[in-house]
């Protein structure tokens, strides 16, 4: 580990960052809260399936807000209203204030704020908090990764037979050309149980706990796997595109897992 990890961001500027961010999700988490149960308006987006609701604005405006305030230099990309321009060399906030919108919507337990600042293409600080289930995953980079404050690791299944893996569909599954569910097929007979939480954010975070042996999924957006791909990484596992390149933050497909299983989900993974 080295002071000066990246450029422009010190150890103590990454700390700093990170506890700004716990704070402010924590808060939006609480704001969630409140409205769970709650909805009074709830609208889709590109098509029947994704949904935004006055949860989702609220928390991304508290969210932004907060940052703001404490570092105006920043820059934000989030999902529902802020995209702010790129300038290189300049912090990057991907926010994503309510990850499982389909799940919040239905009274479901799973869902997630999450927020990741990246300089560039390299990940700094990563918080994704689940506010219904009191869990608040950390990491920053060179700095390992947590969960309520304790070092968590990816798992080290080795055989995909004894792994549980995750994925998820897009919304415009009836007009992509690849909706996964081929996908899905691939590992479906081999693997000892496949799940979809509903959060992509949430599936990462758990593929950094180790509670998830893999995850997949294609057609995600940048404040989906921002976050959460530092925390994979920073426990200990391995993250790419479906290629087996570095381009998941916009490129279209994420492969994450500890190092043993990630080339076996990989080669069956097209996109």
């Amino acid at each position: 580990m080295t002071d000066n990890v990246a450029p422009g961001l010190e150890r103590a500027e990454l700390d700093a960052l990170l506890g700004i961010a716990v704070d402010a999700a924590r808060e939006a988490g609480g704001l969630l809260l409140e409205h769970h149960g709650r909805l009074r308006h709830v609208r889709t987006k590109s098509s029947a399936r994704d949904l935004v609701s006055e949860a989702d604005v609220a928390s991304e405006r508290l969210l932004v807000a907060r940052l703001r305030a404490a570092r105006p230099d920043h820059r934000i990309e989030a999902e529902e209203e802020v995209q702010d321009s790129p300038e290189p060399g300049t912090p990057r906030w991907f926010l994503d204030p309510l990850d499982g919108t389909t799940n919040f919507v239905h009274r479901l337990p799973i869902f997630a704020v999450s927020m990741g600042l990246h300089v560039d293409a390299v990940p700094q600080v990563a918080v994704v908090h689940l506010p219904l289930l009191g869990e608040t995953f950390t990491a920053t980079l060179g700095g390992g990764a947590q969960l309520n404050g304790d070092r968590i690791e990816v798992s080290s299944t080795t055989s995909l037979g004894e792994a549980v893996l995750a994925t998820g569909f897009p919304y415009r599954r009836g007009e992509l050309e690849h909706s996964n569910l081929e996908n899905f097929s691939r590992f479906f007979y081999d693997v000892r149980g496949m799940r979809r939480m509903g959060s992509a954010a949430t599936d990462l975070a758990y593929v950094a706990a180790g509670r998830l042996d893999g995850f997949w999924e294609l057609h995600l957006s940048p404040y989906d796997v921002a976050a959460g791909a530092l925390l994979v990484r920073e426990a200990g596992g391995i993250v790419t595109d479906a290629h087996g390149k570095d381009d998941w933050l916009r490129g279209g497909s994420i492969v994450a897992s500890g190092p043993a299983l990630h080339a076996a989900i990989r080669e069956r993974v097209i996109c």
